[in-house]
């Protein structure tokens, strides 16, 4: 029984890599590369706490990715320049520093690896992070990896466990038929019993092909980078700021996702995520902005973003930008991860909505739907991704589709707008020892 998943950014990979691994038959459409959309352009940062007393979702996703990410770099002898370097999250106010204290002491009382640091002790960690910052909240845990390199290393895992991965083969059309499902591509028509809709902030398109609502929202994200700079910090870096923002007040409007920095061209918060590369480059970035499949970069976001950078690290102020990117990022309404079935609709699953930490969670999203399809049980965690509580039938298909044979109406799929920085996949798999931690 074939398996055909849509979709080569790094929780579609890693779906086929584990599906491929299960000794079932993968074949995955790329319209591009592999990883040549936000799987390969975002930061590259890694965020786990742990699995905490009782692992919940968020807890199982982003430390069950990480052991996966270790497992790619030091078992499977991918070089995606992981390695477990910590976080460090600047504290810039006093209302900052008491919230990101309460944040602290919960999430310690629950279980998580995480401490509050004065700014001395932060400078300890990091001396270039400015003396004027009332401290930092550390997390040893969290890791970084260059996102291309990771997500074709799942890829190229994928295929080497026997997955067949087609890039540059964009599907133009899905229609039901009696056995499952018939796929348009590039090369021409395709058959499967089962189908993964993986295509980041694309899902909503591809699901419409089939008439299927998936309320995925594309958000811009945009990042910058300096050239290679000798050795100046060693983590992952971020502000309290956007957290505190989101935490009184998480959505823009009743009908945007959470966690926007802007609404319409009012700014309402400045978020910042960044480190520095292997090669020496500084890289960060944070706006997320609702623009549809827009992907120019505003100089504005950027210079904000570089003056927020610079409050962190004061180094930077003595630092060119040399190059800018965006990517779109698929936001989820609620606010929760979509995986699973899609009711309604036979063997037709999903695997998006990690909206900026797709990157971060995508291993572990990929391991979780792969053991779902492979076994036939939903794994209880699950429960609060369920496609059932948001997607719905009945959506009109993009324009100019007709239906085909008296079938369901099939599509053509809008193209997503190419990267300027192209990725290859590689996939890798999950340790066992600490797999699915069900509540």
């Amino acid at each position: 029984m074939t398996i055909a998943i849509i979709g080569g950014g790094i929780a579609g990979a890693s779906t086929a890599y584990h599906l491929a691994r299960a000794g079932r038959d993968v074949v995955l459409f790329e319209r591009g590369d592999i990883a040549s959309e936000a799987s390969g352009v975002n930061a590259g940062s890694i965020g786990a706490l742990g699995w905490g007393r009782v692992p919940d979702l968020q807890a199982t996703l982003t430390t069950g990715s990480l052991e996966i990410f270790k497992t790619l770099q030091l078992d499977l002898g991918y070089d995606i320049e992981f390695r477990q370097s910590g976080a460090l999250q600047a504290i810039h106010t006093e209302a900052q520093y008491e919230f990101a204290r309460d944040q602290v002491l919960a999430l310690r009382a629950n279980g998580y690896t995480v401490e509050l640091l004065t700014i001395r002790e932060a400078r300890g960690l990091e001396p270039a992070l400015s003396p004027d910052l009332l401290g930092a909240v550390h997390s040893p845990l969290r890791a970084q990896a260059d996102p291309r390199k990771a997500t074709r290393a799942f890829a190229t895992a994928a295929e080497r466990a026997g997955a067949r991965i087609l890039t540059g083969q964009e599907v133009t059309a899905i229609e039901p038929t009696a056995d499952g499902y018939r796929i348009a591509a590039a090369d021409g028509e395709h058959a499967a019993e089962s189908l993964v809709i993986a295509a980041g902030a694309w899902c909503g398109p591809v699901g419409r092909m089939l008439g299927v609502n998936i309320p995925i929202v594309p958000v811009r994200g945009q990042m910058w980078a300096t050239d290679p700079l000798p050795p100046s910090f060693f983590r992952v870096v971020s502000s309290t700021e956007s957290t505190l923002a989101w935490h009184r007040s998480p959505k823009s409007a009743p009908d945007a996702p959470p966690w926007l920095t802007h609404r319409g061209a009012t700014r309402l918060t400045r978020h910042l995520y960044g480190r520095q590369t292997r090669t020496g480059e500084v890289i960060f970035g944070g706006d997320r902005e609702t623009l549809g499949y827009v992907t120019s970069v505003g100089d504005a976001g950027i210079e904000s973003n570089k003056r927020h950078a610079e409050e962190v690290l004061p180094f930077l102020a003595e630092v060119p930008v040399r190059r800018t990117w965006s990517g779109l990022m698929p936001f989820p309404l609620d606010g929760a991860p979509i995986i699973g079935l899609i009711p309604g609709m036979p063997r037709l699953y999903a695997v998006t909505g990690l909206a900026s930490s797709g990157f971060g969670r995508g291993p572990m999203a990929g391991q979780l739907l792969a053991e779902y399809i492979h076994s036939g049980d939903r794994p209880s965690l699950l429960g609060e991704a369920d496609p059932a509580r948001c997607v719905t039938l009945g959506a009109e298909p993009p324009a100019g589709t007709r239906a085909r044979n008296g079938a369901r109406p099939a599509a053509r799929a809008r193209g997503r707008s190419a990267r300027r920085e192209p990725a290859t996949r590689s996939v890798a798999r999950a340790p066992r020892s600490r797999r699915l931690r069900s509540r």
